[in-house]
């Protein structure tokens, strides 16, 4: 019994423990939840209240939309008014315009209807002034019949009789003048193809002299081609057979001598002794020797060039050669080899112009110089024995033709022979190719301009067109239109009289009148 008491007094404690934990936990619960009740109904207060005042702004917003769109739909309004006002305005304006046209042209077609009653009327006095000028004229023709004797059909054929004979003195003179125009032409066609020829191949010339230079690297290299005693430079002039003059020049030493061939050996073995820098006379021999080898070499690879660039081929071994050597030899200060190179050019065109042969005449110009190789060995002149040569070594005919042809000691047999003979001409006598032809050229240019200006009223005088056309300035007040004119044929007589030219000369005398002031 003593331990059912206590625990039953210990189940009973933890009853009513628990009994009261419910009951203060049911307690805090319902403070909670009025916690919360209160809580709720606060927001919802809130709520209410922001939703008033949100109803209210949205009110609020909407009146000014309202004020707004009322605002603007009475401006449209306004404005529309007033487009339509303007539009009608315009509508009036334009009724009104068009008011005044038709009443314009109601008045134009009054006018109109009176000017063509006035043209009938007017119309039916010219029909019958014109029936009465045709009755005057019939009785004026049988006037005219009885007094001449003839009828108006004979004086018609015999009117007719006469045209026919004035037109055919008329379509003599048209012929006449036709020739003469077909011969002129044929003559310009004739220059023209010349010139186009001469044109078409601008060739650059230097111009041979009889003296080389060669640069020295410095001055002191003088005295290691002097040598010791001068026998490095004797043994060097002995070797080429030129003339080395070394003097004041600074840093050059002058090869001088007549042949090309000996100055070129020469200038290329120095170079090479230089570069080289052993000099002594057995040195100067040995490279001498292989310099000629290498000129050899080198003269047959320029005619080779020379070849190619012409377009031809199938040359001998020999004519290529003889070619080669061409190259150092000279015409009046004209490499023998590019002057045939350009007559080559120029005789082809020529060909091609005329519808010839182009191949032979080029052929044939390139080979018209190949006798001056050995024209100071042998006897005879260079275009013989340079047909000799060709003929040895197997060209055709008409080549040792045009070759033997070229400065008119055989006949030509063919027209590219003389097409060869001009091509060799042209080169040689252009201004600048050759030094006398040079000298010659700007001494008559000079002397065409001498003579114009010695003339009463000639300002300035210019010789153009190679001295084909002399153009004179007059001064302005000195001379009229027919003093002018006088000038011309009086400078044209005095040319042909002094002097020598080929072809003709025009004479252009310029007068004008120029007036000039300024502006402030």
């Amino acid at each position: 019994m003593d331990t059912v008491i206590p625990i039953l007094a210990l189940v009973i404690g933890v009853l009513v423990g628990f009994v009261l934990s419910k009951v203060y936990q049911q307690q805090r619960d319902l403070k909670r939840r009025s916690a919360a009740e209160e809580q709720v109904q606060q927001l919802t207060q809130n709520a209410q209240r922001e939703a008033e005042n949100l109803v209210k702004e949205a009110k609020l917003e909407a009146k000014d939309l309202l004020f707004q769109a009322k605002a603007e739909l009475e401006a449209k309004e306004k404005e529309k008014r007033n487009e339509i006002q303007v539009a009608d305005r315009k509508i009036i304006q334009r009724e009104e315009a068009l008011e005044r046209k038709v009443s314009q042209f109601e008045k134009r077609d009054e006018e109109m209807r009176r000017k063509e009653r006035s043209l009938k009327e007017k119309e039916e006095v010219l029909d019958n002034k014109a029936v009465a000028c045709d009755q005057a004229i019939k009785e004026h023709r049988l006037a005219l019949e009885q007094v001449a004797g003839i009828t108006a059909e004979e004086a018609k054929r015999h009117l007719l009789g006469e045209i026919e004979s004035e037109a055919r003195m008329d379509s003599a003179l048209l012929t006449k003048r036709i020739l003469d125009e077909a011969k002129e032409t044929a003559e310009r066609e004739a220059r023209e193809i010349v010139t186009r020829s001469i044109q078409r191949i601008t060739r650059d010339y230097v111009n041979e002299a009889t003296i080389s230079v060669v640069p020295l690297a410095n001055d002191s290299m003088k005295g290691r081609i002097i040598g010791r005693e001068g026998r490095n430079i004797r043994a060097l002039e002995a070797a080429t057979g030129v003339d080395l003059i070394i003097d004041e020049t600074p840093e050059a030493v002058i090869v001088s001598g007549f042949d090309p061939l000996r100055r070129e050996v020469a200038k290329i073995a120095l170079e090479r002794l230089m570069q080289d820098g052993r000099i002594h006379p057995t040195r100067i021999e040995e490279v001498v020797e292989k310099v000629k080898g290498d000129l050899d070499k080198l003269m047959r690879d320029d005619a080779e060039k020379v070849i190619f660039e012409v377009g031809l081929s199938d040359f001998h071994p020999e004519i290529v050669k003889l070619l080669g050597r061409l190259k150092y030899r000279t015409s009046y200060g004209q490499n023998n080899l590019y002057h045939a190179r350009e007559a080559s050019y120029i005789c082809g065109i020529m060909a091609s112009e005329l519808g010839l042969d182009v191949k032979l005449a080029k052929r044939g110009a390139l080979l018209h110089d190949i006798g001056k190789v050995v024209s100071h060995e042998e006897e005879g002149t260079h275009a013989m024995l340079g047909a000799e040569l060709a003929k040895k070594y197997g060209e055709s005919e008409l080549i040792v033709n045009a070759i033997a042809a070229h400065h008119e000691q055989v006949e030509p047999l063919c027209p590219e022979s003389v097409l060869v003979a001009a091509a060799e001409a042209l080169s040689a006598a252009r201004p600048g190719a050759r030094r006398e032809t040079l000298e010659a050229y700007v001494k008559r240019l000079e002397k065409l301009e001498s003579l114009a200006t010695g003339f009463t009223g000639v300002d300035k005088a210019y010789a153009i067109q190679a001295g084909r056309e002399i153009r004179v300035i007059i001064r302005q007040g000195e001379l009229n239109d027919s003093e002018s004119f006088a000038l011309s044929r009086d400078l044209a007589k005095k040319i042909e009289q002094e002097l020598t030219y080929p072809g003709q000369i025009k004479v252009t005398v310029i007068r004008e009148n120029r007036f000039i002031e300024f502006a402030k």
